[in-house]
């Protein structure tokens, strides 16, 4: 649905004494694939590119260099007219949406139907529908005065839906709103990709948006992709950036794993591997695997786990062994007095 190919974007700056300075790259040779009816995340800190590569691929900023498609359209080569009728397919909510503070809830949906031309019937009909998928119904009539910064938020998103668009860019969605109402603003964005069929790319400095909604990730960091790929696929690599700001932490002290034979890192995902397979694997190979550290989280609505276990027991490598063979990911963290690493 939408690629982006060694796209490239800088801008000018100026000198300390006022002149021009030398330019600001804010993204660098990024590559991007969006599947079709995805949540796709772009996370990052600030400054690191997220929101001009989300202006890119609505086609509000032209890159330097590479290029943007839209399935399969080359949208470099667009102007005039035709520009125009692709970026109506790219609706935009931005960190901070301006909305109609004269209007009601139902009137700022309204309000691009209305532009349109839609008549009377039919546009209520579908301001109505966009309110139920945000959970705003009883508040139709409310002015935006009496709303929270939550509900605002979910308000410009279900604006940026009444036409129709085939992708919504979300830019930093739950900035600014309370943590409390964080959850209902994704889950609209869900619901959009679920029920609307509507691609969703959303740019957030929060991984834990990436952890509650999206399917995949790309982390931008300086303008550079550091990586990207299936949320979770990456969690599964402790190495990952992604893993590194999703999974549990461990803190283990050097007492507990000193009365082991060993320490090892284990990542378990989904029901069936959190839930069982350690015990499985203990009670098979009669090894003691006891958790010394880490926790448990959800990467959407799948468990997972990243367990410090302490190993102990002749059999100890081939429980090990077979966990990993079950879908577990095991990394040797130390071994005996030496303390020897081996991924």
């Amino acid at each position: 649905m939408i690629t982006v190919e060694n796209l490239s974007k800088s801008f000018p700056s100026n000198g300390s004494n006022g002149a021009a300075g030398s330019p600001v790259l804010a993204l660098r040779d990024v590559n991007i694939d969006v599947d079709a009816g995805a949540l796709y995340g772009v996370v990052g800190p600030a400054g690191s590119g997220k929101s001009t590569l989300a202006r890119c691929v609505a086609l509000q900023e032209r890159p330097d260099r590479g290029i943007v498609r839209l399935d399969g359209l080359n949208t470099g080569t667009l102007d005039g007219r035709r520009l125009r009728e692709v970026r109506r397919q790219v609706a935009v909510v931005d960190a901070k949406p301006e909305l109609y503070g004269e209007r009601t809830v139902a009137g700022n949906v309204a309000a691009p139907l209305e532009q349109l031309g839609l008549d009377g019937p039919q546009r209520r009909s579908r301001v109505g529908n966009l309110l139920d998928l945000v959970g705003l119904t009883q508040r139709a009539a409310q002015r935006l005065s009496e709303l929270t910064d939550g509900q605002l938020r979910r308000v410009a998103v279900a604006r940026a839906l009444a036409t129709g668009p085939a992708v919504l860019l979300a830019d930093d969605p739950t900035g600014g709103v309370r943590a409390e109402e964080s959850g209902a603003v994704l889950t609209v964005l869900d619901r959009a990709r679920a029920e609307l069929g509507v691609t969703v790319l959303v740019t957030t400095p929060d991984p834990s948006v990436v952890r509650r909604v999206c399917d995949d990730v790309a982390v931008l960091e300086e303008g550079s992709l550091l990586e990207r790929g299936k949320v979770l696929e990456l969690v599964a690599d402790p190495a990952s950036r992604t893993a590194q700001a999703l999974l549990p932490a461990i803190e283990t002290g050097r007492g507990q794993s000193a009365r082991y034979d060993r320490a090892v890192d284990v990542v378990l995902i989904g029901f069936a591997a959190v839930g069982a397979l350690l015990p499985e694997a203990a009670a098979r190979f009669d090894v003691e695997l006891a958790t010394i550290g880490g926790g448990l989280t959800r990467v959407g609505d799948t468990p997972v786990a990243r367990f410090r276990v302490g190993v102990r027991g002749q059999l100890a490598d081939t429980a090990l062994a077979w966990i990993a063979e079950r879908g577990g990911y095991v990394t040797h963290t130390a071994r005996g007095p030496q303390g020897v690493a081996a991924a």
